[in-house]
């Protein structure tokens, strides 16, 4: 059942529950009904419910003590009392509990369901004011996505192909090339843009905390969990949600995420009820997911359910003809509404040759840090670090002859190195303790290594 309008009834009179039950499922709300405050309290912490209409003279917990109780589980529940025996002091105490409304017995049955839907569309739309303030801050369609190469224009058209269509998306590619924009475009070039778009990080947080974060819980289904909490892809009905790094979950938690694509429905930590949602999945790794589901760490069946229209990103070293577009670019946006500073061509000719292993990421960081610590309009060779000014323009890591002008070792060596640990971690997808185990480095030397170039990554 979905949590859509479920108005739950309490009162200790059958007709009452009756008249307002019959009423309100005319109206296509979904009704629940408790005949006191102890068994509504129980159904509150076991489901959620968008509204509750309470009387407030009942036997043993009354209206008043039960709007406390839904609002200390569940803060964005609109309670309205009615009574028959309605006092200014009391509508007065009911509100600063909380309350929507005070209605009195009797009530007429038209104002009472003018009242209800009036107090669920305020809720609708606070709900949607917090995600679209969200979504203004990074909506993107194709405005941040530089790209005249080849490999770029292919994955712009892909997008338009897919992007007003409900097919789950898998895009791929080493970290920084910019998998969540890709994500973003389909959105926002979708029917689905005036709708949330969700995005989670999957390799950001741990399985517990992850799992919570997307399917929400109950109040007491684990410690500290003193309140329901709706999870993401709730949040994202109607929209799309965004699984970043998706090869960093459990098999566990993989299995729930299979249901969720197959059957669009989910239960909360903690939970019985069954939750439908209707949102778009669109997920990302950096690493190979069909390698992880050989390896086992990866279920085979949510592969095959996620990889319906695959795109890959090419890294940045693939497509070298963007790197101006993207220096140019960086250079107006970090100018912060003053005039953008212009760079020497044989400053840009070095970014040309570096490799990369940050992606557009790292050009990005770059071009922020080269803007602020460069004097005058003009961004020189002399404003580089060491690392990206004196690498060679040799593709290999190692060149295959010595040319006439020579070459700087200590700077060769310090580039080759330095490639090869961020390749080591994207390959480990960030985990330090693996691309250690890849390079045959101990962590503490894989660490004290990576911490030399930190600074200018």
């Amino acid at each position: 059942m979905s949590t859509l309008n479920r108005i739950l009834i309490v009162d200790d009179e059958q007709s009452m529950r009756e008249l307002l039950s019959i009423m309100l499922r005319k109206e296509g709300y979904e009704v629940v009904t408790a005949d006191n405050g102890e068994k509504a309290l129980k159904a509150v912490q076991n489901d959620i419910f968008d509204l509750v209409i309470t009387d407030l003279k009942m036997p043993q917990m009354d209206g008043m003590s039960l709007l406390k109780a839904v609002k200390e589980s569940l803060p964005d529940t609109i309670v309205i009392i009615i009574t028959a025996f309605g006092t200014t002091e009391g509508a007065e105490k009911a509100r600063k509990l909380g309350a929507y409304d005070y209605i009195g017995k009797p009530f007429n049955n038209d104002e009472i369901k003018l009242v209800i839907q009036n107090a669920l569309e305020k809720r609708h739309l606070r709900k949607e004011n917090v995600l679209l303030k969200r979504e203004i801050e990074s909506r993107t369609g194709f405005e941040n996505f530089i790209g005249k190469s080849e490999p770029m224009q292919r994955v712009f058209s892909l997008i338009r192909q897919v992007a007003d269509t409900a097919s789950t998306v898998l895009v791929s590619g080493e970290s920084g090339t910019g998998k969540e924009l890709v994500a973003r475009a389909i959105h926002f070039n979708s029917a689905r843009k005036s709708k949330p778009f969700v995005t989670i990080n999957c390799g950001a947080l741990p399985e517990t905390l992850l799992e919570s974060e997307l399917f929400g819980y109950m109040k007491g289904a684990f410690t500290g969990a003193v309140a329901n909490k709706q999870g993401l892809f709730e949040a994202a009905n109607g929209g799309t949600i965004f699984l970043d790094e998706i090869s960093a979950t459990t098999l566990a938690l993989q299995i729930k995420l299979l249901r969720v694509r197959q059957e669009r429905e989910f239960k909360r930590l903690g939970g019985t009820a069954d939750i439908k949602v209707d949102v778009r999945v669109i997920a990302a790794s950096n690493r190979d997911l069909q390698n992880e589901v050989a390896k086992g760490a990866f279920r085979e069946d949510l592969y095959y359910r996620l990889n319906v229209i695959p795109i890959h990103l090419p890294p940045l070293r693939e497509r070298k003809e963007d790197i101006a577009l993207l220096v140019d670019y960086y250079l107006r946006k970090k100018a912060s509404g003053r005039e953008a500073k212009s760079m020497t061509p044989d400053a840009l000719k070095v970014l040309l040759n570096y490799r990369w292993p940050g992606n557009v990421r790292e050009l990005e960081n770059v071009i922020e840090r080269l803007t602020i610590i460069s004097t005058g309009d003009t961004i020189r060779l002399e404003n580089f670090p060491d690392t990206i000014k004196n690498i060679s323009p040799c593709p290999e890591l190692v060149p295959l002859d010595i040319p006439a002008g020579g070459i700087e070792l200590e700077s060769l060596l310090q580039n080759a190195e330095r490639t090869l640990l961020y390749k080591a971690l994207d390959k480990a997808g960030g985990v330090k303790t693996e691309a250690a185990k890849l390079l045959g480095l101990s962590f503490r030397s894989f660490r004290h290594r990576l911490r030399k170039y930190e600074h200018t990554s």
